[in-house]
């Protein structure tokens, strides 16, 4: 069985944040029902309704479109509410409120529901009210600030760990209240902001600021020679390894890989400046005679933690992620035969197929008949009125 068979969502999240949030929860097994506007439903599914971006964030979900902006549609969904456990949604500042879809509203029709919801910079507080992204919570909350290198400006990080961070965390928190709620029967508000999640993955930079009283800088690509990015064989723009030798032991290894500058004796009056200098053109000739996998090779069977710099592309075939069942292959109502990649965590109890993500509004009859017992002349009469999509 899966892990969280039995848990249902309903999901009206956007774009990343929250789809992340709910992605993790199908990816364990729980039946999420996303919620989105007749027409036009998540912005992230862009003009055709089939992005690529839509596609990588929402498989393993269901989508019913209501339209919650008609009296009608927010009564249906509010009817919807008693069938489900959890509801998440990481609209926009104002959005539910407009909406009239409070907690205190829905804990009326749902007592014990678990209601989330992902702000950019929470509920409460002097920027409370401001849009968020994904990079604007990352700036908030340090990452660009330890990002490129030293004597040059802030960096854009490059993965997304403002919303699909956040989201993880939410995830996380969900599975928390929802077992809380198995023992005393009582559901729970959660709120998360992006800006705060976000600093839960600068913790390690934070912690050389002496507790606050210094910032942390910038060291862009390298901490010296036994930690630092090389370049290697072949002309690519990512023909490079990383080498991260960390304790005196995986620094010994390194040496007796690429060779000692000390062993003609000539280099035994310099500086450790210089001798650091020295070893990373030592490192830096002998990385250059490999491809980037043949270094990686060497360095790791010798005990040093190293890898290829990989491409977001190489990640769909790379022989080691292959193997271990990360890569899968699925049909795709639109764009046929696609590969993604799974979820990164094995358990030996639970077992959850990867589904394609739905197209707007597949599954609209489907919930409505099988939670609300409505009559396929009912959700005809629903669709002709655009209380749902057609």
């Amino acid at each position: 069985m899966a892990a969280l068979d039995g848990m249902r969502i309903l999901d009206m999240t956007q774009y990343e944040a929250g789809t992340s949030c709910t992605q993790a929860l199908a990816w364990m097994g729980a039946d999420v029902v996303k919620v989105e506007a007749p027409g036009r439903g998540d912005p992230g599914r862009g003009p055709n309704g089939n992005a690529e971006y839509f596609i990588v964030w929402n498989s393993n979900k269901r989508s019913v479109t209501i339209d919650l902006m008609s009296e009608k549609g927010r009564e249906l969904f509010l009817d919807l509410l008693p069938k489900f456990d959890v509801f998440v949604e990481n609209y926009g500042p104002g959005v539910i409120e407009k909406l009239d879809l409070s907690y205190d509203v829905m804990r009326e029709r749902k007592p014990d529901i678990i209601y989330a919801r992902l702000k950019g910079f929470g509920l409460e507080g002097p920027w409370s009210d401001y849009k968020c992204y994904d990079m604007v919570a990352q700036a908030a909350a340090g990452a660009f600030s330890i990002t490129g290198e030293a004597d040059g400006p802030p960096m854009r990080p490059g993965p997304t760990m403002g919303d699909a961070g956040t989201g993880v965390q939410m995830a996380l928190a969900i599975c928390g209240a929802y077992i809380q709620k198995q023992r005393t029967g009582k559901g729970q508000f959660i709120e998360l902001s992006m800006q705060e999640a976000m600093t839960y993955y600068l913790r390690t930079a934070t912690s050389g600021g002496r507790f606050g009283e210094r910032p942390a800088g910038r060291s862009g690509n390298g901490g010296g020679p036994y930690s630092n990015l090389y370049p290697c064989q072949g002309d690519g723009s990512n023909d490079y390894v990383f080498v991260m030798a960390v304790t005196a032991k995986m620094a010994e290894a390194l040496v007796g890989v690429v060779g000692d500058i000390e062993e003609t004796g000539v280099n035994k009056e310099k500086t450790r400046e210089e001798k650091m200098a020295l070893l990373r053109e030592k490192v830096t000739e002998w990385t250059r005679k490999r491809t980037k996998y043949e270094a990686m090779r060497e360095l790791a069977e010798a005990g040093v933690p190293a890898s290829a710099v990989l491409t977001t592309q190489d990640l769909y075939t790379n022989p080691h992620l292959v193997e271990r069942g990360f890569v899968h292959e699925v049909e795709h109502p639109t764009h046929g035969a696609i590969k993604l990649l799974g979820w990164p965590v094995k358990m030996s109890e639970s077992t959850v197929p990867v589904r394609p993500a739905p197209k707007l509004g597949e599954h609209t009859n489907e919930v409505l008949s099988a939670d609300l017992g409505l009559s396929n002349n009912e959700i005809e009469y629903l669709a002709q009125n655009a209380v749902i999509g057609s």
